[in-house]
């Protein structure tokens, strides 16, 4: 601690001289002081409250040294309306912000950002070079008081990983060196101030990752490009050899956006800065995308019953899947892993089954089949692949296990989404990291794993209601997050058990529900057997209804790690959903978004013995208007949900 506060004002004297440039939030609230001397640094400070201490920026690269010599400022305000094709949250995206651009000598800039819900920077450079080797990016987090972080505890010292977290809460100060996280890192002040760290229009450059074990303060590290490796299986590999530089990459350019969000764990709910900081579309080729549910086999492993066919990668069990997904109105099912010849031969099917029957029998019932793909023949072989997969009718894909967050893999997530687009197919990234202006490039991509989710109930106790309710306010400020929700058979804390065959979740099943409306991802799965869906009809037209895409989002209210209620709007329709911790609680909804008029709340709640037996729960109808109160009551580990639609007069 010594070295870090001598540290701090040693970097204190040496701003003491510098030029400063202050900024602040349309509001008022968000204030940033950016101070360019020996080196750049800056300050935040939100609502009054000190977040950050002078924190160091820098971009360095070989063979050239960058001087933060002022030759030009510039400021501007913006705002502006923009049109989500794809709506995460909301399908109009008001931005407001000032703006400084510092402009430096050698052909280089910093632009700065204050948004009344957060700040953030980057770097733009128009160097005369063509390409240029970026050998490290400095982004300092010095904190003023020592917050509450939401803790990744990463290890790879290769930054292998899936992204897939969970999150251990703890005090900055208690960070061992050694364990990393990636974004987002989300964390509190002791004032309550939630902030939230991420990125976004990230392309041609690698993942950012934070690291501690220096009392208040995270600093940044990137992978090194990856130039070669061996392959331990069909998908795992052992780095053998890497560059001594992050990125290899055009002299004039942008680089990513620093985002760190501000406000109260409510407002966070509504934050949309990564989406807004994001390339815009790449092609006006939009008429064929169709966000919507999928049905997914692998989680209940294919396990079908009351049916005359054996169950298992067969033509009968998909048609099967195909009949449940037109029954109930999703619009496509998911072939994960063996529906190919091999996991490293995907352009044949596997034998046992007839996919271009199975193709041609979605198509005659209105869905679309998605396919799962290696990364590994796509690295390879990527136009082949895809010209074969649109060439058989085939809707999409779900690209696993790519674990890499180098440069290189950003660049290959980006040519996947490209080349998808280009055939009109929609893409699914697992074993994957989190979204960072993708999704908005190419609104194809319609969701990410990077999140420890509901596949491991499987073989774990972690998937609880807590971990629910922290997911929101950490890696969901990302983007889209394929969660994979719906289960059938719920559990108390009491009776949860470990079934990789007959898998079950832990929570209510008014949990489950409104995980639905609750979880962003515009490509939702219902991860269930359809037979356990068919003997749970109500439940299952109850979940088919909700959307994946959102006109409106107003969050009512919120604490990370225990409950959260908010409202979203598609159409003219209303969907309210409350989730709910091990703790149960009772909230109200007052209805003041709605219009006028009358309106029908169709609400599905926690069962009166749902403590006790998790899946106990209760569909009523009731009419509401405008500023009326609905109770919300929720059962440990409960939740409730409610659609509430105009009635036609």
């Amino acid at each position: 601690m010594r070295k870090i506060f001598a540290f701090v004002l040693m970097l204190s004297a040496a701003i003491a001289s510098a030029k400063t440039y202050d900024l602040a939030s349309p509001d008022g609230k968000v204030k940033v002081c950016i101070e360019a001397g020996a080196e750049l640094a800056y300050t935040v400070s939100f609502d009054g409250e000190q977040i950050l201490a002078p924190s160091r920026i820098a971009l360095d690269f070989k063979g050239k040294e960058l001087a933060p010599s002022v030759r030009k400022v510039t400021r501007r305000s913006i705002d502006q309306l923009h049109h989500a094709v794809v709506p995460v949250k909301a399908r109009e995206v008001r931005e407001n912000c000032n703006e400084l651009r510092l402009d430096f000598r050698g052909g280089w800039a910093v632009v700065f950002r204050a948004y009344d819900d957060g700040v953030a920077y980057r770097f733009e450079t128009s160097f005369k070079d063509a390409e240029v080797y970026v050998a490290d990016e400095t982004a300092d987090y010095v904190f003023a008081e020592d917050n509450d972080v939401y803790w990744a505890n990463e290890k790879s010292p290769e930054f292998i990983t899936h992204c897939e977290a969970f999150f251990k809460e703890m005090k900055l100060s208690e960070i061992v060196k050694d364990q990393y996280a990636y974004l987002p890192v989300s964390m509190k002040t002791p004032k309550g101030t939630r902030l939230v760290i991420t990125e976004a229009d990230m392309f041609d450059y690698p993942n950012m990752f934070l690291f501690g074990g220096q009392g208040q303060t995270l600093v940044s590290e990137y992978p090194q490009v990856i130039l070669d490796y061996d392959m331990r299986t069909d998908r795992d590999v052992t780095v053998t050899e890497k560059a001594d530089y992050i990125a290899k990459t055009k002299g004039t350019r942008t680089y990513p956006w620093r985002i760190m969000t501000l406000g109260d764990d409510r407002s966070l709910l509504e934050n949309n800065l990564s989406w807004l900081l994001s390339s815009k579309e790449y092609s006006d080729d939009i008429e064929w995308l169709k966000p919507g549910k999928i049905s997914w086999e692998w989680w209940a492993m294919l396990n079908v019953y009351g049916v005359d066919f054996k169950a298992g990668v067969n033509t009968d069990t998909y048609k099967y899947y195909v009949d449940f997904a037109a029954d109930y109105g999703l619009e496509y099912i998911l072939m994960d892993e063996g529906w190919s010849a091999s996991t490293l031969n995907v352009v044949e099917p596997n034998p046992e089954l007839d996919l271009a029957e199975i193709i041609r029998y979605a198509d005659s019932k209105g869905v679309g089949v998605v396919l799962w793909t290696l990364w590994t023949p796509m690295m390879k072989d990527m136009e082949n692949i895809l010209d074969t997969y649109r060439d058989w009718g085939v809707k999409g894909i779900k690209i696993d296990f790519m674990q890499m967050n180098d440069q290189n893999m950003v660049n290959f997530y980006e040519d996947v989404a490209r080349e998808c687009f280009e055939r009109h197919l929609l893409v699914d990234y697992h074993g994957a990291f989190k979204p960072a202006g993708l999704q908005r490039k190419y609104p194809n991509a319609m969701t990410y794993e990077g999140v420890y989710g509901m596949e491991h109930d499987k073989c774990s106790y972690d998937i609880s209601p807590e971990h629910d309710l922290v997911l929101p306010f950490t890696r969901m400020v990302a983007g889209p997050m394929d969660y994979t929700p719906g289960a059938t058979i719920n559990g108390t804390q009491a009776d949860f058990r470990e079934r990789w065959e007959h898998p079950m979740s832990q929570g209510t099943r008014a949990h489950q529900a409104a995980i639905f409306i609750t979880f962003e991802s515009p490509l939702m799965m219902m991860c269930d057997s359809p037979s356990n869906y068919y003997r749970n009809p109500e439940y299952a037209r109850f979940l088919a209804s909700i959307p994946t895409v959102w006109d409106e989002t107003v969050a009512i209210e919120a604490k990370a790690g225990d409950y959260l209620l908010m409202a979203r709007r598609n159409g003219d329709t209303w969907y309210v959903a409350g989730l709910n911790d091990w703790t149960g609680r009772e909230l109200q909804v007052t209805l003041d978004f709605l219009g006028e008029g009358e309106y029908e709340a169709e609400i599905f709640s926690d069962g009166v013995n749902a403590n006790r037996w998790a899946e106990d729960y209760r569909l009523e109808k009731t009419k509401v208007h405008k500023g009326d109160v609905l109770p919300v009551k929720m059962a440990n580990g409960g939740g409730w949900a409610a659609v509430i639609r105009p009635v036609e007069t």
